[in-house]
């Protein structure tokens, strides 16, 4: 923790952090920064500052057991600190592990943290972390305006930088101006996936169990938006996919006729103990990534999903009476739940092209943000 004593002085400190927050020596950010006596609050995103809160679920705000300290939510009541929260602290310090992908609520939760950093002129320091996707490929189309949520702003897919870069991205791009630091890494390179870090791999959120879950997470999370199981209540979540109503045989079949780079579907069966299809048995596939530099997870979910919707007409894309399909806030476009399953498959190629035209647009943009 010296190269945080070094940035923070004698502040005090309200810590961002999760138990993904950890160092090589799996030694938590909260339990090093605690003995300082300079920590004054902390700070809950989706799923708690201890991780025991499943996802969509509301963080409360409460007192830490194990410090005594405010724990501020920032998933529940609000998703912004608010000015009481911020009360007793001299600077903010956000330290937790991110994916790699734009769904990740993560995400957002540090721009709101940046804007409030901004009005109150209040320092927010960001230690860095590798992203495990690595550092050079950008995949997946950019959201579009009209599709701003939670779980996503104009990114795309998989945007190939750092936490650190991210804010610094945000901090320019949206004109927040935060007295934003970050605190570089050592030793990282832009090709690293995870494997190469020879880091321990912490779930920074309950349902990313696995470096494996966040190589297929930027496609197979779009079964969110759907009625199928994406595997929640599971060993291997967004890895296993399926439904009641699925021939997980003839289904592995007909995708693996495909030959899609980099990856094999294997049969199987599944009960979710929580989630979709609670308690019932469920068939699909496995997603298995065999060739992670040849796998596309957008080719790849899209021609899972347009395969099941052909055979399948129990599928459904979920919508809450009177809003927005969630399955669209996800894609960050209509155009992919309009196109999935209709007879017209070259108009479904021309959209994964246009995607890959995006991609790398936002190659070119994001190089200015590189810190390594």
């Amino acid at each position: 923790m010296a190269n945080v004593t070094k940035y923070v002085g004698d502040r005090r400190i309200g810590l961002v952090t999760n138990p993904s927050a950890v160092d090589s020596r799996l030694r938590s950010t909260l339990d090093l920064l605690a003995p300082t006596g300079q920590l004054s609050a902390l700070f809950g995103l989706e799923h708690g500052v201890r991780g025991h809160v499943q996802a969509g679920e509301k963080v409360a705000t409460m007192v830490d057991e194990k410090t005594g300290l405010p724990v501020y939510s920032l998933y529940g009541e609000t998703r912004k600190p608010t000015p009481e929260m911020l009360a007793s602290v001299d600077c903010l310090v956000f330290d937790l592990q991110d994916v790699g992908c734009r769904f990740y609520t993560y995400l957002y939760s540090l721009l709101y943290l940046l804007e409030a950093s901004a009005s109150y002129q209040l320092p927010i320091i960001v230690l860095d972390r590798p992203n495990p996707l690595g550092g050079l490929t950008v995949s997946g189309n950019i959201l579009e305006e009209e599709y701003v949520s939670f779980v996503g702003y104009p990114l795309p897919t998989r945007y190939g930088l750092t936490i650190g870069e991210l804010a610094l991205y945000f901090n320019e791009t949206r004109n927040i101006n935060a007295p934003l630091t970050v605190v570089k890494m050592e030793g990282w390179h832009r090709d690293y996936y995870w494997p190469e870090t020879g880091l321990s791999w912490i779930p920074p959120s309950p349902n990313i169990p696995t470096a494996d879950t966040a190589l297929v997470y930027p496609g197979t999370c779009l079964i969110e938006g759907t009625n199928l199981s994406e595997g929640r209540g599971t060993t291997r979540p967004f890895e296993l996919i399926g439904a009641p109503w699925i021939d997980g045989d003839h289904l592995a079949s007909e995708l693996n006729s495909l030959t899609l780079g980099g990856v094999i579907f294997r049969p199987t069966y599944f009960t979710p103990s929580f989630s979709k299809h609670q308690g019932v048995l469920c068939s699909g596939v496995q997603v298995h990534v065999v060739d992670r530099t040849s796998f596309d997870p957008h080719v790849t979910i899209v021609s899972l999903l347009d395969t099941i919707i052909r055979n399948h007409e129990e599928f459904q894309f979920l919508t809450p009476p009177g809003q927005r399909y969630f399955f669209d806030l996800l894609a960050g476009t209509s155009r992919l739940r309009e196109l999935l399953g209709n007879q017209d498959r070259l108009a479904l190629d021309q959209l994964l092209e246009d995607w890959k035209q995006e991609a790398a647009r936002f190659t070119r943009e994001r190089q200015e943000f590189f810190l390594y």
